[in-house]
């Protein structure tokens, strides 16, 4: 028998050692673990081996040439990306973003088949109400992380001991150290399913929920699952547009003459976003997730820039108008999908829905079905401010409404303090219920 052509043992040879490396991201608790409802204590624990081969891909980058537009109408700028990507390569440091999290109580549950990495931090306060918060694209655990002092310990934060909340902060399946599925159908819906399980085996009768991005089509989804011990929700992404809008604006029509003030600026955003093409990402992601991952699996600027073509992501990264973000923070999140190789696992999420389709559309989020509680916030930056008479209008049981000063569509990483603020007013009311 002839031996195995060289590229065929450099194939097996790559495919042994990225089964290795995966392996070596989970405890061997967590490998062993099939089937089990098990909570499993987890550690991130990233061989140097495979930091080494990240920093030498960063060095061996090949750069395109340079945009020939001033904006970002063709993507994100490469002097913009350039210095980022130079200082992931030369002086950032993933050892720290893994002591914060190794710091934090962290555990592995298999739910549906599927390990749910997540984080669990009970307050010291004895009656705290449990909250369940969901990250989103290109965002991860790691943008939670800075909400969980004021909202677990809040007389440290300018609250009260009455608003402290115990937190569950899941990785959503195919994202960071959750599990990738290996079937279909993981959607919001499955994964309010799964979210509503972790609390029940984490033994919680009253809890609360909350998103932003994808986090709020999942919470809306546990609001319309309502299982029991749910109280309600709060999202900053919330699906508001009516059908007649939506299908002015899938048209491309001009704005009703009907319209307030208000709701005539988010029909002009959400126009000038569809013109601009600012949803790119999720149209590709929602028909192509798996070609578009090859190359996010292969190459770290190419990941980062394709993360970086996230509108609300890029805008928080380069605005200088946020003195306490450094290049670290979004170096945590982007090198975590690196070492996870999750590019293409999340990216199926908007192929799961839809096609990629926008999800503040009220008719596609079946907001007529949400009978729970709910409370919006409305961020000045965030990619479209919602009307509070369209929120009214979609949302029959709206119990909290507030537009804020500050923030955008990573509102939890941009500005901790505020957002912490805004969730224990919105949720003040339903301590007592239930």
């Amino acid at each position: 028998m002839s031996s195995p052509s060289p590229l065929l043992r450099r194939r097996d040879l790559l495919a042994a050692t990225a089964a290795a490396t995966a392996a070596s991201l989970l405890p061997a608790a967590a490998q062993a673990a099939t089937g089990d409802e098990s909570i499993r204590p987890f550690a991130v624990n990233v061989p140097q081996a495979e930091l080494d081969e990240l920093r030498r891909r960063i060095l061996a980058t090949r750069w395109p040439d340079e945009e020939t537009v001033s904006d970002q109408s063709q993507g994100i700028k490469l002097s913009k990306l350039m210095p980022l990507v130079e200082y992931w390569g030369t002086g950032y440091d993933w050892r720290k973003a893994e002591a914060r999290l190794n710091a934090l109580p962290q555990f592995m549950t298999t739910i549906d088949g599927v390990d749910i990495h997540f984080i669990h931090i009970r307050s010291r306060q004895p009656n705290a109400l449990a909250l369940i918060m969901t990250h989103g694209w290109p965002g991860s655990v790691f943008e939670l992380l800075k909400t969980i002092g004021p909202l677990t310990d809040p007389t440290a934060h300018g609250g009260q001991a009455a608003d402290a909340f115990d937190l569950v902060l899941p990785s959503m399946p195919g994202y960071g150290f959750s599990g990738k599925p290996r079937d279909t159908g993981w959607g919001p819906e499955r994964i309010a399913a799964a979210w509503a399980e972790l609390m029940k085996r984490l033994g919680y009768t009253r809890y609360v929920a909350q998103g932003g991005d994808w986090g709020s089509p999942v919470s809306s989804a546990m609001a319309r699952l309502g299982p029991e011990g749910l109280l309600g929700i709060h999202i900053n992404l919330p699906a508001v547009v009516p059908p007649e809008i939506a299908a002015v604006l899938a048209a491309g029509g001009p704005a009703p003459d009907n319209l307030t003030p208000e709701e005539r600026e988010t029909f002009d955003t959400l126009s000038a976003t569809a013109r601009m093409g600012n949803r790119s990402y999720a149209a590709m992601m929602g028909t192509r997730p798996q070609t578009i991952g090859y190359g996010l699996t292969d190459s770290p600027a190419g990941l980062a820039a394709w993360m970086l073509n996230h509108p609300g992501f890029s805008r928080w990264t380069y605005d200088d108008s946020d003195p306490e973000k450094s290049p670290d923070e979004v170096l945590d999140d982007v090198t975590l999908y690196w070492l996870t190789k999750c590019g293409t696992s999340a990216g199926r999420l908007y192929w799961e829905y839809g096609g990629g389709r926008s999800p503040v559309l009220a008719a596609g989020e079946k907001t007529d079905q949400i009978s729970l509680p709910v409370a919006i916030t409305v961020f000045p930056k965030e990619n479209y401010r919602a009307p509070e008479t369209w929120a009214r209008r979609a949302y029959r049981n709206l119990i909290y409404f507030h537009a804020v000063d500050k923030g955008g569509h990573f509102a939890a990483w941009e500005q901790p303090e505020l957002f912490s603020s805004e969730l224990r007013a919105a949720f003040r009311p339903l301590r007592q219920s239930g």
